[in-house]
């Protein structure tokens, strides 16, 4: 597995985002359906910002000269 970039404040504050708002999705869950809330799409997006994290850190290391 990859190790996890170095988040900026503006990253960490969109993550944050999106898992309040996949907790707000779980109260919400009524649990008579078997607890089977949809939070795929909160989750693709948390992987998204995450990735674009990784390329960022990635390409900062190549413009300086580090690996």
């Amino acid at each position: 597995m990859a190790r996890e970039p170095k988040l900026t404040t503006g990253e960490k504050a969109k993550v944050a985002w999106y898992v309040a708002r996949m907790a707000k999705r779980g109260i919400a869950d009524d649990r008579l359906t078997g607890g089977r809330v949809h939070q795929r799409d909160l989750e693709r997006k948390v992987e998204r910002v995450i990735e674009r994290a990784r390329t960022r850190e990635e390409r900062d290391a190549k413009k300086n000269g580090r690996k």
